[in-house]
């Protein structure tokens, strides 16, 4: 699996469909998506996955250029139920399908399961079936072997209650070419994913991981965060070198009307020469962009606003789902 700031040749975001998620903020949410799919277009070419019962919709509010992909869809989260593409030393791409079940049956799953074998289909590329529940949100890699991921999810009873540790290093390592797996224990409190790396931790350059930290003692993360700061600094790659961490600001939760939402500044996109990140007009949005632009400074840094998709669950990351440049592996 190619680390994400290697190359595009484009964008997978879904469009919104199921109001429910939004807990009554959905005309928002809309919003916010568009100008997520706006802000990544500049770089990579977006594809707007879309239920057709809400294709006039999204072609109407993102304009006569956008490229819309009708399937049937359950929900929006492109990064979780999308699929996950490999690649060979040739450059030839194919498609990784882990099976999908709704963050451990949070919500209906039977048409978001069918995306990943569907866009083989429609791509005409190689489908490889993995067995083993898994979301993308879940995972962050290097593209050189090396795997982050959290044990409250990938080993939580709602996924893969069959399978040990062991087992799931194994899958990992047969389906997107990993050699070394690094376990944090936790993801964010009370994340409806139950405990998404990509909330607090993700590799953006080889042996090096962006992670969420605060040293406010009473923010409701500081002892998780510190337990996974702990654990990345004394960690190792796939190649033996301990991993540099970069610290990135954690605010405590907003408010947003009446829901409660945590800012996740490492739920971030790697575009075509660009980072576009999540904001929440806070004042630490500016802290986060400067500590991107350091750590990116050959990269344009793009903040957007976000927190009416934090309503639904997600940032930025969450929504989206690359495609790394290649030719298709066909069949």
């Amino acid at each position: 699996m190619p680390a994400e700031w290697e190359p595009h040749a484009g964008c997978f975001i879904s469009w919104p469909c199921r109001e429910e998620t939004w807990q009554g903020h959905f005309e928002d949410a809309k919003r916010a998506y568009s100008a997520v799919v706006g802000a990544i277009d500049r770089f990579d070419p977006v594809t707007v996955i879309s239920d057709p019962t809400v294709s006039g919709e999204a072609r109407e509010r993102l304009g006569p250029g956008a490229r819309i992909f009708e399937a049937a869809l359950d929900d929006s989260w492109a990064r979780d139920n999308g699929p996950i593409f490999v690649r060979n030393d040739d450059h030839n791409l194919a498609v990784v399908d882990f099976k999908f079940n709704a963050w451990g049956n949070k919500g209906p799953w039977e048409r978001d399961e069918k995306l990943p074998a569907l866009i083989a289909e429609r791509m005409g590329t190689r489908l490889y079936e993995a067995p083993m529940i898994l979301e993308g949100g879940a995972i962050s890699v290097d593209g050189a072997g090396t795997l982050l991921t959290t044990e409250q999810c990938l080993l939580n009873a709602n996924r893969n209650p069959g399978m040990s540790r062991e087992e799931i290093e194994q899958t990992l390592a047969s389906y997107l070419g990993v050699r070394k797996v690094v376990w944090l224990p936790n993801g964010l409190e009370d994340d409806m994913t139950d405990g998404h790396v990509d909330g607090v931790a993700g590799f953006v350059m080889p042996h090096v991981v962006l992670a969420a930290h605060t040293n406010d003692e009473s923010d409701p993360n500081y002892r998780r965060l510190e337990a996974n700061m702990a654990r990345l600094e004394s960690a190792t790659d796939s190649k033996g070198r301990s991993l540099e961490v970069v610290r990135t600001v954690q605010p405590k939760p907003i408010m947003v009307d009446e829901v409660s939402v945590t800012p996740a500044y490492a739920n971030l996109y790697f575009a075509n020469g660009a980072v576009v990140f999540p904001t929440y007009g806070i004042r630490e949005d500016d802290i986060a962009h400067e500590i991107l632009a350091s750590l990116c400074p050959e990269r344009e840094i793009v903040g957007v606003r976000c927190e009416y998709i934090g309503v639904g669950g997600g940032d930025v990351h969450c929504i989206t789902q690359q495609l790394p440049s290649g030719e298709y592996l066909y069949p």
